[in-house]
Protein backbone atom coordinates (compact mmCIF):
# COMPACT_ATOMS: atom_id res chain seq x y z
CA UNK A 1 0.00 0.00 0.00
CA UNK A 2 2.69 2.60 0.93
CA UNK A 3 5.07 1.68 -1.69
CA UNK A 4 1.64 2.29 -4.17
CA UNK A 5 0.95 5.77 -2.71
CA UNK A 6 4.25 6.72 -2.82
CA UNK A 7 4.52 5.78 -6.53
CA UNK A 8 1.44 7.71 -7.35
CA UNK A 9 3.17 10.82 -5.60
CA UNK A 10 6.41 10.47 -7.57
CA UNK A 11 4.45 10.54 -10.94
CA UNK A 12 2.88 13.81 -9.46
CA UNK A 13 6.20 15.13 -9.38
CA UNK A 14 7.43 14.18 -12.56
CA UNK A 15 4.11 15.71 -13.95
CA UNK A 16 4.53 18.95 -12.21
CA UNK A 17 6.51 21.56 -13.57
CA UNK A 18 7.11 23.91 -10.73
CA UNK A 19 7.94 20.91 -8.73
CA UNK A 20 5.81 22.45 -5.70
CA UNK A 21 5.36 18.10 -4.32
CA UNK A 22 9.16 18.23 -4.03
CA UNK A 23 9.50 21.89 -2.92
CA UNK A 24 6.96 21.90 -0.04
CA UNK A 25 8.95 19.32 1.82
CA UNK A 26 11.87 21.74 2.30
CA UNK A 27 12.46 24.67 4.75
CA UNK A 28 10.59 27.70 3.76
CA UNK A 29 12.49 30.01 0.92
CA UNK A 30 12.48 33.58 0.38
CA UNK A 31 8.99 33.44 -1.84
CA UNK A 32 7.55 31.90 1.83
CA UNK A 33 9.15 34.75 3.54
CA UNK A 34 7.62 37.66 0.97
CA UNK A 35 4.51 35.81 1.05
CA UNK A 36 4.63 36.30 4.43
CA UNK A 37 5.41 39.86 4.33
CA UNK A 38 2.51 40.71 1.65
CA UNK A 39 0.27 39.18 4.23
CA UNK A 40 1.35 41.14 7.43
CA UNK A 41 0.91 44.59 4.95
CA UNK A 42 -2.15 43.60 3.60
CA UNK A 43 -3.72 42.48 7.06
CA UNK A 44 -2.24 46.15 8.37
CA UNK A 45 -3.70 48.10 5.51
CA UNK A 46 -7.26 46.68 6.48
CA UNK A 47 -6.88 47.39 10.19
CA UNK A 48 -6.20 50.61 9.30
CA UNK A 49 -8.41 51.22 6.41
CA UNK A 50 -11.87 49.45 8.41
CA UNK A 51 -11.21 49.19 11.64
CA UNK A 52 -14.44 50.46 12.24
CA UNK A 53 -16.35 48.24 10.66
CA UNK A 54 -14.56 45.60 13.01
CA UNK A 55 -14.75 44.66 16.35
CA UNK A 56 -11.84 43.13 18.79
CA UNK A 57 -12.68 39.75 17.55
CA UNK A 58 -12.90 40.09 14.05
CA UNK A 59 -9.41 42.07 14.57
CA UNK A 60 -7.79 39.18 16.11
CA UNK A 61 -9.03 36.68 13.41
CA UNK A 62 -7.50 39.08 10.85
CA UNK A 63 -3.96 38.65 13.09
CA UNK A 64 -3.87 35.45 13.48
CA UNK A 65 -4.87 34.13 9.87
CA UNK A 66 -1.51 35.85 8.24
CA UNK A 67 0.43 33.00 9.91
CA UNK A 68 -2.02 30.59 9.35
CA UNK A 69 -2.43 31.63 5.57
CA UNK A 70 1.61 31.42 5.79
CA UNK A 71 1.99 28.32 6.65
CA UNK A 72 -0.95 26.65 4.46
CA UNK A 73 0.67 28.30 1.62
CA UNK A 74 4.04 27.02 2.10
CA UNK A 75 2.57 23.63 2.98
CA UNK A 76 0.85 23.81 -0.50
CA UNK A 77 2.33 26.52 -3.21
CA UNK A 78 -0.92 26.58 -5.25
CA UNK A 79 -2.67 28.38 -2.34
CA UNK A 80 -0.58 31.11 -2.21
CA UNK A 81 -1.30 31.95 -6.29
CA UNK A 82 -4.98 31.43 -5.34
CA UNK A 83 -4.81 33.96 -2.07
CA UNK A 84 -2.82 36.70 -4.21
CA UNK A 85 -5.35 36.80 -7.22
CA UNK A 86 -8.59 36.62 -4.98
CA UNK A 87 -6.94 39.48 -2.62
CA UNK A 88 -6.20 41.52 -6.16
CA UNK A 89 -9.76 41.12 -7.58
CA UNK A 90 -11.68 41.89 -4.41
CA UNK A 91 -9.64 44.95 -3.64
CA UNK A 92 -10.26 46.20 -7.29
CA UNK A 93 -14.12 45.38 -6.94
CA UNK A 94 -14.18 47.28 -3.91
CA UNK A 95 -11.98 50.39 -5.30
CA UNK A 96 -14.67 49.60 -8.22
CA UNK A 97 -17.53 50.46 -5.56
CA UNK A 98 -16.22 53.54 -4.24
CA UNK A 99 -18.31 53.01 -1.17
CA UNK A 100 -21.70 53.17 -3.52
CA UNK A 101 -23.49 49.53 -3.37
CA UNK A 102 -25.57 51.15 -6.22
CA UNK A 103 -22.25 51.12 -8.59
CA UNK A 104 -23.19 47.18 -8.50
CA UNK A 105 -25.33 47.34 -11.42
CA UNK A 106 -23.76 50.63 -13.23
CA UNK A 107 -20.15 49.59 -12.80
CA UNK A 108 -19.61 47.03 -16.32
CA UNK A 109 -16.72 44.93 -14.24
CA UNK A 110 -19.01 45.00 -11.64
CA UNK A 111 -22.22 44.14 -12.96
CA UNK A 112 -20.96 41.46 -14.56
CA UNK A 113 -18.03 39.93 -13.48
CA UNK A 114 -16.82 41.21 -10.13
CA UNK A 115 -20.50 41.88 -8.00
CA UNK A 116 -20.80 38.88 -5.13
CA UNK A 117 -23.63 37.68 -7.13
CA UNK A 118 -22.30 37.90 -10.85
CA UNK A 119 -19.02 36.24 -9.34
CA UNK A 120 -20.97 33.36 -7.35
CA UNK A 121 -22.77 32.36 -10.74
CA UNK A 122 -19.75 32.63 -13.43
CA UNK A 123 -18.34 30.21 -9.89
CA UNK A 124 -21.43 27.82 -10.32
CA UNK A 125 -20.92 27.77 -14.09
CA UNK A 126 -17.72 26.66 -14.02
CA UNK A 127 -18.38 24.15 -11.66
CA UNK A 128 -20.51 22.72 -14.06
CA UNK A 129 -18.21 22.84 -17.10
CA UNK A 130 -15.39 21.14 -14.79
CA UNK A 131 -17.70 18.42 -13.87
CA UNK A 132 -18.19 17.32 -17.71
CA UNK A 133 -14.96 18.19 -18.69
CA UNK A 134 -13.59 15.49 -15.97
CA UNK A 135 -15.98 13.14 -17.16
CA UNK A 136 -14.64 13.66 -21.04
CA UNK A 137 -11.39 13.36 -19.31
CA UNK A 138 -12.17 9.55 -19.03
CA UNK A 139 -11.87 9.48 -23.17
CA UNK A 140 -9.20 12.41 -23.98
CA UNK A 141 -6.61 13.30 -20.96
CA UNK A 142 -6.80 16.91 -21.90
CA UNK A 143 -10.33 17.35 -21.08
CA UNK A 144 -9.15 16.57 -17.55
CA UNK A 145 -6.06 18.89 -17.59
CA UNK A 146 -9.39 21.20 -18.32
CA UNK A 147 -11.55 19.92 -15.46
CA UNK A 148 -8.49 20.80 -12.94
CA UNK A 149 -7.97 24.46 -14.73
CA UNK A 150 -12.06 25.17 -14.28
CA UNK A 151 -12.19 23.84 -10.71
CA UNK A 152 -9.45 26.52 -9.96
CA UNK A 153 -11.28 29.36 -11.72
CA UNK A 154 -14.87 28.20 -9.99
CA UNK A 155 -12.65 28.70 -6.81
CA UNK A 156 -11.53 32.04 -7.75
CA UNK A 157 -14.81 33.84 -8.45
CA UNK A 158 -16.50 31.86 -5.61
CA UNK A 159 -13.91 33.30 -3.37
CA UNK A 160 -13.98 36.45 -5.21
CA UNK A 161 -17.65 37.03 -4.59
CA UNK A 162 -17.36 35.68 -0.42
CA UNK A 163 -15.34 38.41 -0.08
CA UNK A 164 -16.84 41.15 -2.35
CA UNK A 165 -20.15 40.28 -0.37
CA UNK A 166 -18.69 40.58 2.96
CA UNK A 167 -17.75 44.34 1.79
CA UNK A 168 -21.27 44.53 0.06
CA UNK A 169 -23.10 43.90 3.71
CA UNK A 170 -21.14 47.05 5.25
CA UNK A 171 -22.06 48.77 2.15
CA UNK A 172 -25.74 48.44 3.17
CA UNK A 173 -25.31 49.91 6.37
CA UNK A 174 -23.05 49.68 9.37
CA UNK A 175 -25.55 47.65 11.20
CA UNK A 176 -26.06 45.04 8.50
CA UNK A 177 -22.36 43.70 7.94
CA UNK A 178 -21.32 40.47 8.87
CA UNK A 179 -18.86 37.81 7.53
CA UNK A 180 -21.00 35.79 4.91
CA UNK A 181 -21.23 32.36 6.67
CA UNK A 182 -25.36 33.21 7.76
CA UNK A 183 -28.15 31.42 5.60
CA UNK A 184 -27.97 28.68 3.38
CA UNK A 185 -27.26 30.60 0.10
CA UNK A 186 -23.69 31.87 1.75
CA UNK A 187 -22.87 28.23 3.67
CA UNK A 188 -23.73 26.54 0.07
CA UNK A 189 -21.29 28.71 -1.98
CA UNK A 190 -18.69 27.72 1.28
CA UNK A 191 -19.47 24.19 1.24
CA UNK A 192 -18.45 24.07 -2.81
CA UNK A 193 -15.60 26.19 -1.90
CA UNK A 194 -13.97 24.05 0.82
CA UNK A 195 -14.69 20.81 -1.30
CA UNK A 196 -13.46 21.88 -4.27
CA UNK A 197 -10.12 23.30 -2.58
CA UNK A 198 -9.52 19.61 -0.43
CA UNK A 199 -10.12 17.59 -3.51
CA UNK A 200 -7.56 19.91 -5.60
CA UNK A 201 -5.60 19.22 -3.13
CA UNK A 202 -5.98 15.50 -2.90
CA UNK A 203 -5.73 15.19 -6.56
CA UNK A 204 -2.15 17.28 -6.31
CA UNK A 205 -0.49 14.62 -3.67
CA UNK A 206 -2.04 11.49 -5.31
CA UNK A 207 -1.41 12.65 -9.14
CA UNK A 208 -4.70 11.32 -10.62
CA UNK A 209 -7.67 13.38 -11.71
CA UNK A 210 -9.83 10.38 -12.35
CA UNK A 211 -11.84 11.48 -8.89
CA UNK A 212 -12.32 14.83 -10.43
CA UNK A 213 -15.91 13.85 -12.14
CA UNK A 214 -16.64 12.12 -9.04
CA UNK A 215 -16.26 14.79 -6.49
CA UNK A 216 -17.30 17.20 -8.65
CA UNK A 217 -21.18 15.42 -8.54
CA UNK A 218 -21.85 16.54 -5.07
CA UNK A 219 -20.78 19.90 -5.81
CA UNK A 220 -22.53 20.67 -9.22
CA UNK A 221 -25.50 18.92 -6.87
CA UNK A 222 -24.79 21.86 -3.96
CA UNK A 223 -24.94 24.33 -7.57
CA UNK A 224 -28.20 23.27 -8.55
CA UNK A 225 -29.35 24.11 -4.98
CA UNK A 226 -28.28 26.96 -4.83
CA UNK A 227 -29.11 28.43 -7.99
CA UNK A 228 -32.78 26.98 -7.74
CA UNK A 229 -32.53 28.51 -3.42
CA UNK A 230 -31.41 31.78 -5.51
CA UNK A 231 -33.82 32.26 -7.84
CA UNK A 232 -36.70 30.80 -6.35
CA UNK A 233 -36.39 32.65 -2.95
CA UNK A 234 -34.40 35.81 -3.71
CA UNK A 235 -31.89 34.35 -1.78
CA UNK A 236 -28.91 35.99 -2.63
CA UNK A 237 -30.29 39.03 -1.07
CA UNK A 238 -27.94 40.34 1.58
CA UNK A 239 -29.92 40.67 5.01
CA UNK A 240 -28.93 42.02 8.56
CA UNK A 241 -28.13 38.81 11.49
CA UNK A 242 -30.76 37.60 12.89
CA UNK A 243 -29.84 38.76 17.13
CA UNK A 244 -28.68 34.73 17.63
CA UNK A 245 -25.80 35.34 14.74
CA UNK A 246 -24.59 38.49 15.82
CA UNK A 247 -21.81 36.40 17.89
CA UNK A 248 -18.04 36.07 17.02
CA UNK A 249 -18.35 32.25 17.63
CA UNK A 250 -20.18 32.04 14.49
CA UNK A 251 -17.11 33.45 12.70
CA UNK A 252 -14.99 30.28 13.50
CA UNK A 253 -17.38 27.62 14.07
CA UNK A 254 -19.28 27.31 10.47
CA UNK A 255 -16.00 27.38 8.72
CA UNK A 256 -15.20 24.45 10.62
CA UNK A 257 -18.46 22.90 10.57
CA UNK A 258 -18.33 23.25 6.68
CA UNK A 259 -14.96 21.60 6.40
CA UNK A 260 -15.74 18.95 7.93
CA UNK A 261 -18.78 18.56 5.27
CA UNK A 262 -16.67 19.26 2.75
CA UNK A 263 -14.03 16.38 3.22
CA UNK A 264 -17.14 14.17 4.37
CA UNK A 265 -18.53 14.48 1.38
CA UNK A 266 -15.07 13.80 -0.57
CA UNK A 267 -15.17 10.40 1.32
CA UNK A 268 -18.16 9.13 0.26
CA UNK A 269 -17.31 10.45 -3.21
CA UNK A 270 -14.25 8.24 -3.17
CA UNK A 271 -15.77 5.58 -1.59
CA UNK A 272 -18.60 5.80 -4.49
CA UNK A 273 -15.76 5.48 -6.72
CA UNK A 274 -13.74 2.74 -4.86
CA UNK A 275 -17.34 0.60 -5.10
CA UNK A 276 -17.29 0.94 -8.94
CA UNK A 277 -14.03 0.13 -9.40
CA UNK A 278 -14.01 -3.12 -6.92
CA UNK A 279 -17.79 -4.23 -9.15
CA UNK A 280 -15.94 -3.00 -12.93
CA UNK A 281 -15.65 -6.81 -13.54
CA UNK A 282 -19.28 -7.68 -12.64
CA UNK A 283 -21.37 -9.19 -15.09
CA UNK A 284 -24.98 -9.29 -13.00
CA UNK A 285 -26.68 -6.66 -12.51
CA UNK A 286 -27.73 -7.87 -9.58
CA UNK A 287 -24.90 -7.44 -7.52
CA UNK A 288 -24.31 -3.86 -8.80
CA UNK A 289 -28.29 -3.28 -7.22
CA UNK A 290 -27.34 -2.27 -3.65
CA UNK A 291 -24.56 0.57 -5.27
CA UNK A 292 -27.43 1.59 -7.74
CA UNK A 293 -30.09 1.98 -5.02
CA UNK A 294 -27.69 3.90 -2.78
CA UNK A 295 -26.87 6.23 -5.85
CA UNK A 296 -30.25 7.13 -6.91
CA UNK A 297 -30.57 7.37 -2.73
CA UNK A 298 -28.25 10.22 -2.76
CA UNK A 299 -29.47 11.76 -6.04
CA UNK A 300 -32.93 11.71 -4.97
CA UNK A 301 -32.27 13.37 -0.90
CA UNK A 302 -32.43 17.10 -2.35
CA UNK A 303 -36.06 16.05 -3.30
CA UNK A 304 -36.57 16.87 0.76
CA UNK A 305 -35.70 20.64 -0.42
CA UNK A 306 -38.73 20.59 -2.96
CA UNK A 307 -42.37 22.57 -2.29
CA UNK A 308 -45.24 21.76 -3.98
CA UNK A 309 -45.08 24.55 -6.94
CA UNK A 310 -41.64 23.01 -7.28
CA UNK A 311 -41.21 19.59 -7.05
CA UNK A 312 -41.17 19.11 -11.35
CA UNK A 313 -37.87 20.78 -10.68
CA UNK A 314 -36.61 17.89 -8.23
CA UNK A 315 -38.44 14.92 -10.09
CA UNK A 316 -36.37 15.82 -13.10
CA UNK A 317 -33.42 16.46 -10.80
CA UNK A 318 -34.03 13.20 -9.41
CA UNK A 319 -34.70 11.54 -13.04
CA UNK A 320 -31.20 12.80 -14.40
CA UNK A 321 -29.59 11.40 -10.88
CA UNK A 322 -30.53 8.44 -11.83
CA UNK A 323 -29.21 8.69 -14.82
CA UNK A 324 -25.83 10.02 -14.02
CA UNK A 325 -25.67 6.94 -11.38
CA UNK A 326 -26.77 4.03 -13.93
CA UNK A 327 -24.49 5.22 -17.20
CA UNK A 328 -21.49 4.90 -14.71
CA UNK A 329 -22.14 1.75 -13.93
CA UNK A 330 -22.93 1.01 -17.27
CA UNK A 331 -19.45 1.96 -18.17
CA UNK A 332 -18.21 0.81 -15.12
CA UNK A 333 -15.18 -1.42 -16.84
CA UNK A 334 -13.47 1.62 -18.28
CA UNK A 335 -13.79 4.19 -15.73
CA UNK A 336 -13.18 1.14 -13.21
CA UNK A 337 -9.24 0.57 -15.57
CA UNK A 338 -8.81 4.67 -15.05
CA UNK A 339 -9.22 5.00 -11.31
CA UNK A 340 -6.38 4.96 -9.16
CA UNK A 341 -5.76 1.34 -7.10
CA UNK A 342 -7.51 0.40 -4.23
CA UNK A 343 -4.81 1.64 -1.46
CA UNK A 344 -4.65 5.30 -2.88
CA UNK A 345 -8.45 5.19 -2.78
CA UNK A 346 -8.68 3.42 0.46
CA UNK A 347 -5.74 6.66 1.81
CA UNK A 348 -8.23 9.72 0.54
CA UNK A 349 -10.69 7.89 2.39
CA UNK A 350 -9.34 7.64 5.62
CA UNK A 351 -7.63 11.32 5.60
CA UNK A 352 -11.08 13.18 4.09
CA UNK A 353 -12.94 11.34 6.76
CA UNK A 354 -10.00 12.10 9.86
CA UNK A 355 -9.33 15.62 8.58
CA UNK A 356 -13.58 15.88 8.32
CA UNK A 357 -13.76 14.19 11.79
CA UNK A 358 -11.27 16.67 13.34
CA UNK A 359 -12.97 19.61 12.17
CA UNK A 360 -16.46 18.35 12.85
CA UNK A 361 -15.37 17.90 16.41
CA UNK A 362 -13.97 21.48 17.12
CA UNK A 363 -16.98 23.01 15.39
CA UNK A 364 -19.52 20.95 17.45
CA UNK A 365 -17.18 22.10 20.84
CA UNK A 366 -17.42 25.61 19.39
CA UNK A 367 -20.93 25.22 18.63
CA UNK A 368 -21.65 24.31 22.82
CA UNK A 369 -19.44 27.50 23.67
CA UNK A 370 -21.21 29.54 21.34
CA UNK A 371 -24.63 27.98 23.00
CA UNK A 372 -23.82 28.41 26.32
CA UNK A 373 -23.04 32.52 25.89
CA UNK A 374 -26.46 32.87 23.59
CA UNK A 375 -28.94 30.50 25.45
CA UNK A 376 -27.08 29.71 29.23
CA UNK A 377 -26.34 26.03 28.48
CA UNK A 378 -23.67 24.12 26.47
CA UNK A 379 -26.73 21.87 25.39
CA UNK A 380 -30.02 21.15 25.24
CA UNK A 381 -31.03 18.47 22.98
CA UNK A 382 -31.76 20.67 20.09
CA UNK A 383 -33.07 18.45 16.90
CA UNK A 384 -29.81 20.17 15.22
CA UNK A 385 -27.78 19.15 18.07
CA UNK A 386 -28.51 15.90 18.26
CA UNK A 387 -28.07 14.94 14.33
CA UNK A 388 -24.46 16.80 15.20
CA UNK A 389 -23.92 14.33 17.54
CA UNK A 390 -25.31 11.45 15.55
CA UNK A 391 -22.63 12.82 12.25
CA UNK A 392 -19.87 12.47 14.97
CA UNK A 393 -20.63 9.20 16.21
CA UNK A 394 -21.21 7.80 13.18
CA UNK A 395 -17.42 8.89 11.66
CA UNK A 396 -16.18 8.29 15.37
CA UNK A 397 -17.41 4.55 14.50
CA UNK A 398 -16.37 4.43 11.51
CA UNK A 399 -12.39 6.16 12.61
CA UNK A 400 -12.19 3.68 15.28
CA UNK A 401 -12.97 0.16 13.88
CA UNK A 402 -10.39 1.48 10.68
CA UNK A 403 -7.51 1.95 13.34
CA UNK A 404 -8.22 -0.85 16.19
CA UNK A 405 -10.07 -3.14 13.96
CA UNK A 406 -8.43 -2.77 10.45
CA UNK A 407 -11.65 -1.47 8.71
CA UNK A 408 -10.95 -1.74 4.66
CA UNK A 409 -12.73 -2.24 1.28
CA UNK A 410 -16.67 -2.99 0.55
CA UNK A 411 -17.22 -2.26 4.05
CA UNK A 412 -15.53 0.89 4.82
CA UNK A 413 -16.94 2.39 1.22
CA UNK A 414 -20.05 1.29 1.52
CA UNK A 415 -20.34 3.31 5.43
CA UNK A 416 -18.51 6.42 3.80
CA UNK A 417 -21.58 6.49 1.50
CA UNK A 418 -24.25 6.40 3.79
CA UNK A 419 -22.24 8.56 6.11
CA UNK A 420 -23.23 11.31 3.35
CA UNK A 421 -27.06 10.31 3.90
CA UNK A 422 -27.01 11.32 7.48
CA UNK A 423 -24.36 14.35 6.96
CA UNK A 424 -27.17 15.25 4.51
CA UNK A 425 -29.79 15.10 6.65
CA UNK A 426 -28.12 17.04 9.79
CA UNK A 427 -27.22 19.52 7.26
CA UNK A 428 -30.31 20.37 5.69
CA UNK A 429 -33.18 17.56 6.65
CA UNK A 430 -33.32 19.20 10.08
CA UNK A 431 -34.10 22.70 9.25
CA UNK A 432 -37.00 20.97 7.07
CA UNK A 433 -38.48 18.79 9.34
CA UNK A 434 -37.76 19.38 13.10
CA UNK A 435 -38.31 22.99 14.48
CA UNK A 436 -35.84 23.85 17.17
CA UNK A 437 -33.11 26.51 18.42
CA UNK A 438 -31.39 26.70 14.71
CA UNK A 439 -34.34 26.87 12.68
CA UNK A 440 -33.48 30.52 11.36
CA UNK A 441 -31.95 28.54 8.69
CA UNK A 442 -35.11 27.18 7.71
CA UNK A 443 -36.14 27.16 4.04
Amino acid sequence: MTNSIAASRNDWDDLSESGDAREQRGRPNWTDILFFLLLAVSAGYALKTFSNSMDYYEQTILVCAVPAFAWLGWLWRPLRTLILTTAFATGFAIWLYQGDIERAEQTFFLKYLFSSQSAILWMCALFVLATACYWLGFVSPTSAWLGTALTWAAVFAGTTGMLVRWRESHLLGPDIGHIPVSNLYEVFVLFALVTALFYLYYERRYATRALGGFVLLVITSAVVFLLWYSFTRDAAQIQPLVPALKSWWMKIHVPANFIGYGTFSIAAMVAFAYLVKQHSQTKSWLKLAPLFALGVLLAGEPMIFGSQQVSTTWMLYLGIGALIVGTILLFRKPIGERLPSFEVLDDIMYRAIAIGFAFFTVATILGALWAADAWGAYWQWDPKETWALIVWLNYAAWLHLRLMKGLRGTMAAYWALVGLLVTGFAFLGVNMFLSGLHSYGAL
